[in-house]
């Protein structure tokens, strides 16, 4: 990911950010940080890039010519096929959160745009600016240590950044959660002792006093996230009675990534915060809503994916979606890992020469020269940017694939022809399964209704599929 800050203080930016956790992902080439200086694009032969404003008012106001041009001159450098947002940091703008930052993590490259003096001329604001952002209700003397404060917060989020992947996965906001408390040696501090449990080495009990410890820490300090982790857990009782069908939603909620937008009548709906998908489900079939009258609160979905067919002519004329796919959901739904007898080693070559690792950059035309599924390249190659895509190798020879689509479900799996028959798929799948099971997560497949063969594959897994299907809504 690649961030650009068109700034007056270009060296203020780079000093803040190339230290501690975001200056090693520099070094390390997880991310790029860019300061471009407004002040090079100016066409005045003093350098100057401010002037009076009109109307009158204090203070100078920042011209369009020098803002606009040096836009202008990241943006014709970026791919049109990069996801890109200009955020213009203002004490005007939203606030921003731990789910925009969720948000604009999953963009190629951010621009941020820093104001100084009084600000900056509308007129470029209109022209460029995709996202008005705000860190807090004060003013500070200019945009920079706002900006630094969005592409901390962001940068963090990247895969690869923070050391421990799952840090990013138990800090404040988690799941509308904040933190537990911490405590490190010496074991007594000032006659303050560590909570026994810590120092019992039983980790289940040490999780169940985390999240404890977390829900009351909420309750207390953040009455308002309180109220919608509760509400949340509410929606989670009514999934939980059609676990198969609903696991999508579950494992949203689950791994922290759900919005609630809509409770009530019978109906839920989700936002999936980093990838913009929502999911509908209809917990009291009973109560289906009369489509003709009924209306959900929400002007645009562009990705949604229903649990409960009569909705879909609903999602066709209010949202103009048409149906992608139906697929089944295949849930393993024990707490044991699967066996890898026989299909391989972790983190070892095998006796014949399989070895297993996520797949890199230099991958990609190895995993295109086979792959015939549904997904584009475009998706396939962020996948892969993302971690997300193993590959099992003889030799530094993709023998095949698997990964998570961006909603949370395993698949992608693919084997090429030369190498099948050799038990790849399983081995796979088993890989991918054992891994979601590590991180805490109930490992899921979403298997297109007439694909008999990954049916098969499914069960022989131990994996259980629903008897009702999920279908898959996008815009025309």
């Amino acid at each position: 990911m690649k961030f650009h800050v068109l700034t007056l203080f270009p060296d203020m930016v780079m000093q803040g950010l190339m230290t501690s956790i975001t200056g090693r992902a520099v070094q390390q080439k997880k991310i790029d940080i860019d300061a471009v200086n407004i002040r090079d694009y100016t066409q005045d032969k003093h350098g100057r890039v401010d002037d009076y404003p009109y109307g009158g008012g204090a203070g100078m106001l920042m011209q369009a010519q020098p803002v606009y041009d040096a836009c202008q001159s990241v943006m014709e450098k970026i791919p049109q096929n990069k996801k890109k947002r200009v955020i213009y940091v203002t004490p005007q703008g939203i606030p921003f959160t731990q789910a925009k930052a969720r948000e604009l993590a999953a963009q190629d490259e951010l621009l941020l745009l820093c104001g100084h003096y009084e600000g900056i001329d509308e007129r470029v604001l209109e022209e460029v600016v995709t996202d008005y952002i705000s860190i807090g209700d004060y003013v500070l003397t200019g945009g920079e240590l706002a900006a630094m404060v969005i592409v901390d917060a962001v940068a963090r989020l990247v895969p690869g950044v923070l050391g421990n992947e799952q840090s990013a996965l138990t800090e404040s906001f988690h799941g509308e959660l904040l933190e537990h408390p911490q405590y490190s040696r010496p074991d007594v501090w000032h006659g303050k002792k560590v909570p026994e449990v810590l120092l019992s080495g039983n980790q289940k009990h040490i999780d169940a006093w985390k999240k404890e410890q977390s829900i009351l820490r909420t309750k207390e300090r953040r009455p308002d996230l309180y109220a919608r982790y509760v509400r949340l857990q509410e929606c989670r009782q009514l999934l939980m009675k059609q676990k198969l069908l609903h696991i999508d939603m579950i494992e949203l909620i689950n791994r922290g990534r759900a919005q609630l937008l809509y409770f009530g009548q019978g109906q839920i709906l989700l936002k999936d915060m980093e990838y913009e998908i929502y999911f509908h489900a209809c917990v009291d079939p009973s109560r289906l809503p009369d489509i003709r009258t009924w209306t959900l609160p929400v002007e645009k979905i562009p990705l949604a994916v229903l649990h409960q067919e009569e909705m879909i002519p609903y999602f066709q004329k209010r949202y103009g979606l048409n149906q992608e796919c139906e697929c089944y959901q295949a849930v393993y739904t024990r707490h044991e890992k699967l066996p890898v007898r026989g299909l391989y080693r972790p983190d070892l070559t095998r006796e014949d020469g399989l070895s297993m690792r996520r797949l890199q950059r230099e991958d990609f035309p190895q995993v295109i020269s086979f792959y015939h599924g549904c997904c584009d390249e475009d998706y396939l190659r962020s996948r892969i940017q993302d971690g997300m895509l193993v590959g099992a190798f003889y030799d530094e020879k993709l023998a095949g694939f698997i990964g998570q689509h961006c909603e949370g479900s395993i698949g992608m799996l693919m084997v090429a022809p030369k190498f099948q028959r050799r038990h790849i798929a399983m081995t796979l799948e088993t890989y991918a399964a054992n891994c979601m099971l590590e991180q805490g997560k109930i490992p899921f497949a979403q298997i297109i209704t007439d694909n008999e063969k990954s049916k098969r594959l499914q069960e022989k897994e131990g994996f259980c599929l629903s008897r009702d299907k999920i279908f898959w809504m996008c815009e025309k």
